[in-house]
This record gives structure tokens, C-alpha cells and sequence, in this order.
């Protein structure tokens, strides 16, 4: 099995993992709010990946922070992956 192959599969993955964390999200948030009579504050953050280049969006300062740190260690792991890769499996 090639690198790229192991890559392909391993991204798949992480989107199939990261939608199914998203519909959970969304389902837990509603009924949360209906058991407060409608009356609740979701508060939301995202970290759009391109490349390892983070584009970090939302509601309030805390959740940016927190998606903040995710995408800085997520570009740190995807520099060292990339490091890796060029080192050892060329």
C-alpha cells in the first residue's frame, strides 16, 4: 500500500469523523434548547484548514481561543507529518 494511498484513507476518515461530530453538535444544542423553553445561547466557533493555513471564525472570544489553539496544533502536526514524510519515506 502506497503513502498516498494511507493518506487518502486517513482523510477520509477525519472528514467522515468530523461530520458525524458535527451533526451530534447540532443535535445536542437543540435539545438543550428546548428543555430551556427556546430561550439558550449557543456559542460557536469553526477553524477552516487550508492547507496549514487556518481560517478561525466566531461568536465569542473564548471559543475562538479554543478553536485557536486546536488549529495552531493542528498546523504544528500537519508541519511535522509533512517533515516526516520528506525525510524518512523518500
Amino acid at each position: 500500500m502506497s503513502a498516498a494511498t494511507v493518506f487518502v484513507g486517513f482523510g477520509l476518515a477525519l472528514i467522515a469523523v468530523g461530520v458525524i461530530i458535527v451533526v451530534l453538535a447540532v443535535i445536542l444544542a437543540s435539545m438543550q434548547a428546548s428543555k430551556k423553553n427556546g430561550e439558550s445561547k449557543v456559542k460557536a466557533a469553526g477553524v477552516i484548514m487550508i492547507g496549514p493555513i487556518p481560517i478561525i471564525f466566531g461568536t465569542d472570544k473564548k471559543s475562538v481561543k479554543e478553536v485557536l489553539a486546536l488549529a495552531l496544533a493542528l498546523t504544528v502536526a500537519l508541519i511535522v507529518l509533512l517533515l516526516l514524510y520528506v525525510w524518512f519515506l523518500r
